[in-house]
């Protein structure tokens, strides 16, 4: 069963079973208050009429009295007025009854004639019509001497329950009607923003990921609509990157392949004795295989990462010794290249737990993407310092910097944001890795033609 009968089905039952409820009520309200009515307007004439035979009757005779009193209180009710002595002795009726007749059968006549108020509804036997009766006791002198009866017909008063009872059962049938419609309603405006959100995953399943959800509504489906939009366009953004990385990586395998396959076959065909073209050879080839070998350590570090199962072995680094050898390794690259490396460290920078080797590839990492963005007489500054509970180490460079659209991208793996950089886009991604696996964060500022500055600090333990 779909959700939109699901939905339209559990509206209609609690529909229901409310309006039902509802109506069970009303109905009884209703008859209540009308029965209820009836019975005090008739329980406070009669109760008058026995104030009144009391305070001017009392010391007749009730019988000789009974035409007298019937008249008085039928004149000033509607309803039909019986006179009944002690014994339970119809006197007189303003209906016309004949007298001696014995009124003791009913309950209201035998609670009067006891000295109670009683009333009893039921059918009369001449008639056959509902009727509802009210008898109250008549005393002289503190005894009771008879009852008084007033009677009235119950047909009108059953004809507006009825009609009312109709009344209210239509009026529930028309709320049962328009509720239904508006769940109809409103489940096809929930199961609609579904059918898009499924329709839409179905095509991203087939690998379509082009395709936005039209976001009907600002609720929860709207926010899942977004969310659905966002991760295909991330996705989309993923898939691009993954093929310009293919394509950056095939071709960086390409190039030193192509280099050293051309030198074999070079040094293969000249002469032994070239000594200067064989060692020019053999340096590039060697140069060149390096370069292969960083690009592979580079996709298994990458491989290892996006797998979790890459380790770091924590030990103790002195990070000025560890910091100035690398400032020593590279310099002699930056200085081919025209470029001033300068090491700057903060004095007495404490022993800290960390994986040296880690540590010292990001640092590479780093510095290696400064020398390649950083012109000739331009510089590199690799500084660290201590703040409460860490060392922030950074490389700044007065290079070319990083556009702004390009700046929240570059740590993205298969990211480049020059596409003539040689490398596999993998490189600052590797880094914050491993910058978060020693618990720390890497931070980058850049301003286009100025340079960049890259920090990254490692906690004190």
């Amino acid at each position: 069963m779909g959700i939109q009968k699901r939905l339209v089905g559990s509206y209609f039952v609690v529909i229901c079973l409310t309006v039902l409820i509802l109506e069970i009520i009303l109905n009884v309200s209703v008859r209540y208050y009308y029965f209820h009515n009836i019975e005090e307007t008739l329980m406070n004439q009669a109760e008058l009429s026995a104030s009144f035979f009391q305070q001017y009757f009392g010391d007749q005779d009730l019988e000789e009295q009974s035409d007298r009193l019937l008249k008085g209180f039928a004149s000033h009710s509607d309803a039909q007025v019986q006179i009944i002595n002690v014994e339970g002795r119809l006197l007189q009726d303003s209906n016309g009854l004949q007298g001696d007749l014995t009124m003791t059968e009913y309950i209201d006549v035998q609670a009067a004639i006891k000295g109670q108020p009683g009333s009893w509804k039921g059918a009369d036997p001449n008639t056959e019509e509902a009727i509802y009766a009210v008898s109250y006791p008549l005393q002289a002198n503190g005894n009771i001497v008879g009852g008084v009866r007033f009677i009235t017909s119950l047909t009108e008063t059953i004809h507006t329950v009825k009609q009312i009872t109709v009344l209210l059962f239509g009026v529930g049938i028309i709320v049962i009607g328009i509720v239904t419609l508006l769940g109809l309603l409103l489940s096809w405006t929930i199961t609609r923003s579904i059918k898009d959100l499924k329709q839409a995953a179905d095509q991203m399943t087939e690998g379509d990921f082009s395709i936005r959800v039209h976001k009907r509504y600002q609720d929860e489906l709207g926010s899942l609509a977004d969310t659905l939009n966002m991760m295909a366009s991330r996705i989309s953004k993923s898939e691009q990157l993954k093929n310009d990385f293919i394509a950056s990586v095939s071709h960086e395998l390409r190039t030193p392949l192509t280099s050293i396959k051309g030198w074999a076959i070079t040094l293969k065909a000249s002469e032994v004795s070239n000594q200067p073209l064989f060692y020019d050879g053999l340096d590039i080839i060697e140069s060149e295989s390096d370069r292969l070998t960083h690009i592979v350590d580079e996709l298994l570090d990458f491989s290892k990462l996006d797998n979790g199962r890459i380790a770091v072995h924590f030990t103790s680094v002195d990070l000025t010794e560890l910091l100035q050898h690398i400032g020593r390794q590279l310099t002699p690259r930056a200085t081919r290249q025209g470029i001033s490396l300068d090491v700057k460290i903060e004095e007495h920078l404490p022993v800290i737990q960390a994986d040296e080797n880690r540590v010292k590839q990001v640092m590479i990492n780093l510095i290696d993407n400064s020398l390649k963005f950083t012109g000739s007489s331009g510089r590199i500054f690799i500084t660290a310092h201590t703040v409460p509970g860490k060392v922030v180490i950074s490389v700044e460079d007065t290079g070319s910097g990083i556009a702004e659209t390009d700046l929240e991208n570059v740590r993205q793996k298969f990211y480049k944001g020059d596409q003539q950089a040689s490398g596999s886009g993998l490189g600052l991604s590797i880094s914050e890795q491993i910058i978060k696996l020693h618990h720390g964060e890497l931070r980058i500022s850049s301003t286009l033609g100025k340079g960049t500055i890259v920090q990254f600090d490692l906690p004190i333990e």
